[in-house]
């Protein structure tokens, strides 16, 4: 099995040509094609920030038996 990604254009007709030389000769082959646009750089990149939800819990208590109590109620 190969696999191969590569970036190619799609021409004015609406129309992808595919010409990949392999190492298999005059063979059958089952081909998979998935396409995706290629987006600007700039918005591959970013990332969100969560900054603004990052934060710690403070407990007071054994968080289990607290667990256990909530677990019984139901």
């Amino acid at each position: 099995m190969e696999v191969l990604k590569f970036t190619t254009k799609i021409d004015e007709s609406g129309c992808l040509n595919l010409c990949i030389p392999t190492q298999l000769a005059d063979a059958e082959v089952n081909v998979v094609i998935v396409m995706t646009p290629v987006t600007s750089s700039e918005k591959s990149q970013f990332k969100y920030d969560f900054s603004d939800l990052v934060g710690q819990l403070t407990w007071k208590g054994d968080a289990v038996a607290m667990q256990r109590n909530f677990r019984d109620e139901w």
